[in-house]
């Protein structure tokens, strides 16, 4: 009896002592610091997290893949593949679909100790994508793992997750060194190119009557339309009506004496000077006749649009009398333009270099680039008016259906090179009283408020002298997101599986 009780405690003993080094090693398992890794590839951005890779430990891995493109989505739809290669032996697991958009969520159970490869293989409707992770180091047991562990040092990154970036309009861009231009900022105008615009006059005095749809602000016309009519209406002077009539009378006279003096000078009952006299009073009163009753109708005489175009303004109004002569309309063909910077006398010395500028209108965002525009400039001042310290540069380019001829607008010019700059758009800047920030993307979900001074600026690229280095990746989209999100101090559930 008593031996059975000793073979019972023993076995007790032993079941305890067990149970004991399993909960040792689920808390060593737990006390792995996860790995996080950010690669990128043209098409892909992973950022994967796992816990350090040890023989016969399952590590599971939350694998968040964003499209690389205009805002950097959640990849949503693919076929994803992870492989652990060390020596010639390899291990693989595959998922179908994400758990959640992005996060594709896969395991391995490593057989082989040393280090070795991950390999992430990306099968979309789109395209396929391989990430590639070297030197990834596989262990022996969790207590070799555990004491190779890297202490955690304090980064002070901001954290901005995936599940955040995912939801707005981001972006972020590796910035390379590239040739920059220094820039002269200033204003100026946007003017009708010569010859392509021209003003609709009147050809004779009296009662303006608009003719349809043709006088309408912006309405495109071709060349000949009715554009107006002039009447004499009940005018007792200048009227255009008793002109063409009086024109007419005069000129059926003259001929009719022309004819006579025709066969009178063939009898020589008249001299031929006389003749030629005739002659003459003829061909004035013909001429003069055509030219009041060119284009005149039953209802007055017509203006016709010179050239195809459209209207850009009208400059009377129906029923208003007008003396010959009086403008009446703008007819623009609105294909060509001017853009005119007015530049200080300070960049005199520098005018002689400018060759293409950004410009911008206040009322929008959108930057236009006079080269892209098949853009020349035409002239730069040699010297200012009394009427203005500026000196003008003058750019001739296409308009593209965008532009309106009168608008006001902020001008770039570029000037000479700067070679090897280090440049970030705009969009990327973020002010703060004055001061100029930029986010560095420093690894999948950390960040960094980077302080940075400026150079040249061409309105969609800034020239950075300091505050950032080549190849870093710098938030283009998204930036005041982050800095709300660290303001508020508030994060959205993870959702990460370790």
């Amino acid at each position: 009896m008593k031996i059975m009780q000793k073979i019972m405690l023993l076995g007790l003993f032993f079941i305890g002592f067990t149970s004991c080094n399993k909960k040792e090693e689920t808390k060593e398992g737990s006390a792995l610091e996860p790995l996080a890794y950010t690669l990128y590839t043209e098409n892909s951005e992973l950022f994967v997290e796992f816990k350090p890779l040890v023989v016969g430990e399952t590590s599971k891995f939350a694998a968040h893949f964003t499209v690389l493109g205009e805002n950097f989505k959640a990849l949503t739809d693919a076929k994803i593949t992870v492989s652990l290669i060390v020596g010639d032996q390899g291990i693989k697991n595959s998922v179908d679909a994400p758990s959640s958009p992005g996060i594709f969520r896969l395991a391995l159970s490593p057989k082989t100790a040393g280090t070795g490869t991950l390999v992430f293989d990306i099968v979309t409707k789109n395209f396929t994508d391989k990430i590639t992770i070297e030197n990834v180091v596989v262990y022996a047991d969790m207590k070799t793992a555990l004491a190779q562990q890297p202490e955690q040092a304090e980064s002070g990154a901001i954290s901005y997750l995936k599940e955040q970036a995912w939801k707005v309009e981001f972006a972020n861009k590796a910035i390379q060194r590239q040739t920059f231009n220094d820039v002269i900022k200033t204003s100026g105008q946007i003017l009708s190119a010569p010859g392509d615009e021209i003003i609709v006059t009147a050809k004779a005095s009296g009662v303006v009557v608009f003719t349809g749809k043709n006088t309408i602000v912006g309405s495109a016309v071709n060349s000949g339309s009715s554009l107006f009519t002039i009447s004499g209406g009940d005018m007792t002077e200048s009227n255009i009506d008793a002109s063409v009539k009086e024109a007419k009378a005069i000129y059926l006279k003259a001929k009719a004496d022309y004819e006579r003096s025709k066969l009178l000078v063939a009898d020589k009952i008249v001299s031929e000077k006389e003749h030629q006299q005739v002659k003459l009073q003829f061909e004035n009163a013909q001429t003069a006749y055509a030219t009041v009753s060119k284009n005149y109708g039953s209802k007055g005489l017509n203006v016709l649009s010179p050239m195809s175009g459209f209207v850009k303004n009208v400059l009377v109004t129906e029923g208003q009398y007008v003396p010959s002569g009086t403008p009446l309309a703008t007819i623009s063909k609105n294909k060509k333009l001017i853009v005119q910077a007015n530049v200080s006398q300070n960049y005199f010395s520098r005018l002689s270099s400018i060759s293409s500028a950004n410009f911008k209108t206040p009322q929008s965002d959108v930057v236009y680039n006079t080269a892209a525009l098949n853009g020349r400039i035409i002239s730069y001042g040699k010297s200012a008016s009394a009427s203005t310290p500026f000196i003008p540069v003058t750019f001739e380019i296409d308009n593209a259906g965008q532009l309106v001829s009168g608008s006001i607008i902020e001008i770039y010019l570029k000037s000479s090179t700067i070679v090897d700059a280090l440049v970030v758009p705009v969009s990327a800047l973020i002010e703060e009283q004055g001061i100029f920030y930029v986010y560095v993307q420093t690894g999948g979900e950390s960040f960094q408020k980077r302080e940075v001074k400026l150079g040249a600026s061409d309105g969609l690229n800034v020239q950075v002298l300091e505050g950032i280095s080549e190849n870093e990746r710098v938030v283009t989209k998204g930036g005041y997101q982050i800095k709300l999100s660290s303001a508020s101090g508030a994060l959205p559930a993870h959702g990460h599986e370790h």
